[in-house]
């Protein structure tokens, strides 16, 4: 729960992971807040959610997030709605740790005490108020950075193959299935974007210019833990922000 600044309104929220499947069909353009209804409710059910928040959704963001209301008898919600949503995206765009974009978010307001008067709950006061609770959720929520990882394919000759094997798994890498065909070897394997600037040296120096690559994207992973807080800092600093994160007592409030 988090208030708005002048105190006189309180939001609840909670926030989920979204199903793999769910990202998928917004990524892909099958769902978004042009479907219609019916057939989002269906597309929803058919995805394992219940008929009521299929019912509910609110907001659906192109990245793979969506907002969901799940008040039930809540006075003003829907003059309010507009400015929760602005909280919403909001924070979609400048995530808990490092203000990066977010993905793969299922929000749920699932309580909403507003003010009678209109005056206390404007956009000034229920967007901060959002922005907060959603913070709060996320920060409480273990989040985590990903990183996009590289799909890589090298054609190499075959007494090369341990060779190959070293380079990828000194970019933080790893082989996935060799093939021979006749005296060339096909390496097909993982490696993280941020390990490939040095990748043509490395690979040309270790295989004496013998081995030919293609990559492809292939999929965001989360990034190691070892690595979370360092790069965390670096971004921040970056960014001009203070290089660690806000705790989550900054953004909840207590009845």
């Amino acid at each position: 729960m988090a208030r708005s600044p002048n105190r006189h309104n309180k939001l609840y929220m909670r926030v989920e992971p979204l199903s793999d499947s769910v990202i998928d069909l917004i990524r892909n353009g099958k769902i978004s807040e042009n479907t219609e209804a019916s057939e989002l409710r269906q597309i929803l059910r058919d995805n394992g959610w219940d008929s009521d928040e299929s019912r509910k959704v609110q907001a659906i963001d192109s990245a793979g997030n969506m907002l969901v209301d799940s008040t039930k008898g809540v006075q003003f919600i829907q003059e309010s709605m507009d400015s929760i949503k602005a909280g919403f995206n909001d924070v979609l765009q400048n995530g808990p740790l490092s203000y990066e974009n977010c993905r793969g978010l299922k929000v749920v307001l699932h309580h909403y005490v507003p003010h009678e008067d209109p005056a206390h709950r404007t956009y000034a006061q229920l967007m901060p108020a959002s922005r907060r609770v959603m913070l709060g959720c996320l920060f409480s929520a273990q989040p985590t950075l990903l990183e996009p990882i590289l799909g890589i394919e090298i054609r190499c000759p075959i007494d090369m193959i341990g060779t190959v094997a070293g380079v990828i798994s000194s970019k933080r890498g790893k082989m996935l299935n060799v093939d021979q065909k006749e005296i060339v070897a096909i390496v097909t394997g993982e490696i993280p974007v941020s390990e490939t600037f040095d990748l043509s040296e490395s690979m040309r120096g270790a295989t004496a210019g013998k081995a030919i690559w293609t990559t492809h994207f292939k999929l965001w992973s989360a990034v190691p833990n070892s690595m979370q807080k360092d790069i965390v800092a670096q971004i921040r600093k970056r960014k001009g922000l203070p290089e660690v994160p806000p705790g989550i007592g900054e953004f909840i409030d207590k009845e």
